[in-house]
C-alpha cells in the first residue's frame, strides 16, 4: 500500500506599506508565499505549485500575484526601496 497526498505550506516573506488597492488606505501588506507539495508517505518531497500574494492588513483584501511582482516587491523590502510613504509625514491616526 502505498500512502501519497499533498500538503500547503505558508511562508510570510516580508511585510510592505502598500496604498490598498481595495480600501485606498496606507496600510501594512503581508507579503506571502502558498507552496503545494506532493508528499509520499507524509514526507514532502517536491514542490506542485507556488503561488504569491499579498494581503492587507486594514481590510483584508488579498491581490494575486506571479513571481517576478513577488521578488520586486521584496526586493524594494529588503532593500529600503519600493515604500510609496517613505520620506513623507503620516497622519496620526484618529479616534
Amino acid at each position: 500500500m502505498i500512502i501519497f497526498g499533498t500538503k500547503g505550506y505558508l511562508y510570510q516573506l516580508a511585510m510592505l506599506t502598500l496604498v490598498c488597492g481595495n480600501c485606498g488606505n496606507p496600510a501594512a501588506h503581508a507579503l506571502r508565499k502558498h507552496v503545494t507539495k506532493f508528499t509520499l508517505f507524509f514526507v514532502p518531497l517536491f514542490p506542485v505549485s507556488v503561488k504569491y500574494s499579498t494581503q492587507c492588513t486594514f481590510c483584508g483584501a488579498q491581490r494575486r500575484l506571479n513571481a517576478s511582482e513577488a521578488e520586486q516587491l521584496q526586493a524594494g523590502a529588503a532593500g529600503g526601496q519600493g515604500d510609496p510613504l517613505q520620506g513623507r509625514p503620516q497622519q496620526p491616526y484618529q479616534s
